[in-house]
């Protein structure tokens, strides 16, 4: 039997003060993601206002400018009915009121998933009570492409539907908009669609249904010779399959464009130089409220109650540093990038020079991961278009010329050489490689592959059209 013993001993650990951990997930908040933060805070910590909200009013009534905005009828109305409700009195609103008020909340609506999209069809569909069921269980199998994850024999015995039944419930849902939808994959869905288009005897469907691996990697001559026709007929056939979609449910995917807001704006001013600016607008003016800040100093208040404001207080304080500091530290990198882009920002993405996280740490008497932290998830808009602030961190090459070149301008010249070149004869890596080498920018060829991939351009074999 073995012994039970206690041992002691003393360990050093470093941890993070809760503030401290605040303080860097407000840094490293998007946008979006501080937005709802300082919500959240807003709801939690009652000593806490949104300046931005405050709404002045007359003796008489309201302001007309917000009279009409959903917040301030939402508020008010919430405000007005606790108020009666306590004071014994009738309601303030109109029946005029009420209704304009619920025509304004009816008229707001959520966007129309794949799943409510298919069921309205269903519910058209003169069809038997068992066809409708397992039709319904198809829908709630269905993935976010509207493609279908399991067999249909699987479904069958998991749900206790019968073959027949089920079979009938899919071809149904097989038949709703968009086309495609309840397939087993994209091949399937590419014949579907064909089918509810030009049919089963086309040159289109054939060469989905008995050459895609062929197709997919551009052997139009053994297609030809395969289904007895010529190249320039297969040609055409790819080009019109390369017009079908391979995600039907995708325009119902919520997530498939994200709203993105940008933290900087780097523009001129009226002497042409460049500056960078704040895009704060969206974020709301914090402050402590002075109710809550002169009753801790009454007499009258329970200790209780003191402390918890105290707490609340130094919370809400802790909450608008962490904020203030996150943009500032915003600002102070983005004032850098201009100092060390100065080309891009007038020539465009082929002159981002090289430049590292620990470049503008040094200068700015920060650490590397703050700087990381800070640029994580921000965007800047540029007159180059809307890009994330982390791109202009970038490692690169240097020219034969002596300057700098980044990764980025590098996959660029590959990009632009690519989308130029003849369709009947593609640019080998080996050619690329001799390209780039006039262009002043020497690379060894695996190296030339090894960005063409990350561009996802196929190899010169596979971009071959005849």
């Amino acid at each position: 039997m073995s012994n039970a013993y206690l041992q002691q001993s003393l360990t050093q650990q470093q941890t993070l003060a809760p503030q401290m951990r605040k303080s860097l997930e407000i840094l490293q908040a998007s946008t979006l993601e501080l937005t709802q933060l300082v919500q959240q805070a807003l709801e939690m910590n009652p000593v806490l206002e949104d300046v931005t909200e405050s709404i002045s009013l007359d003796d008489d009534g309201i302001d007309p400018d917000e009279a009409d905005s959903l917040e301030y009828m939402n508020e008010t109305d919430d405000d007005w009915r606790d108020r009666t409700i306590l004071e014994g009195k009738s309601s303030p609103w109109t029946h005029e009121d009420e209704e304009r008020r619920q025509r304004i909340y009816d008229s707001i609506v959520a966007p129309e998933t794949l799943q409510q999209h298919l069921q309205h069809q269903l519910d058209l569909s003169m069809v038997d009570p068992e066809v409708r069921e397992a039709a319904k269980a198809i829908l709630g199998n269905l993935n976010e492409r509207g493609f279908l994850d399991l067999p249909i024999t699987t479904l069958g015995i998991r749900m206790g539907l019968k073959p027949r039944d089920l079979n009938e419930a899919l071809s149904l849902v097989q038949s709703f908009n968009p086309a495609g939808i309840g397939a087993s994959g994209i091949p399937e869905s590419l014949l579907l669609q064909l089918e509810r288009g030009t049919g089963t005897d086309t040159l289109e469907y054939k060469i989905v249904r008995d050459h895609l691996e062929d197709l997919a990697r551009k052997r139009y001559l053994l297609i030809a010779r395969a289904l007895g026709t010529n190249v320039e007929r297969i040609t055409e056939a790819a080009s019109r399959i390369g017009r079908l979609s391979p995600n039907p449910g995708g325009e119902f995917d919520p997530t498939g464009n994200p709203y993105i807001l940008p933290d900087v704006v780097i523009e001129r001013d009226d002497d042409g130089l460049w500056y960078a600016r704040l895009t704060g607008e969206h974020l709301p003016d914090l402050r402590i409220n002075d109710f809550y800040k002169d009753m801790i100093g009454k007499s009258g208040t329970d200790a209780k109650a003191r402390q918890f404001l105290r707490d609340q207080i130094r919370d809400g304080r802790s909450l608008i540093h962490a904020i203030s500091l996150r943009q500032e530290t915003i600002l102070a990198i983005a004032h850098k990038l201009i100092e060390h882009q100065p080309l891009f920002l007038t020539k465009g993405h082929r002159r981002l020079r090289p430049l590292t996280m620990n470049d503008i740490a040094d200068e700015l008497s920060l650490h590397a991961t703050t700087i990381s932290r800070a640029v994580s998830g921000k965007y800047v808009f540029t007159p180059h278009g809307l890009m994330e602030m982390r791109a202009f961190f970038a490692t690169g090459y240097q020219n034969s010329d002596g300057s700098e070149v980044s990764n980025a301008a590098v996959r660029e010249a590959i990009q632009q050489l690519v989308a130029n070149e003849p369709p009947t004869k593609p640019l080998s890596d080996e050619f690329l490689m001799k390209a780039l080498a006039k262009q002043g920018i020497t690379l060894a060829r695996r190296t030339v592959a090894k960005y063409r991939e990350q561009l996802n351009i196929l190899p010169s074999h596979l971009r071959k059209t005849f």
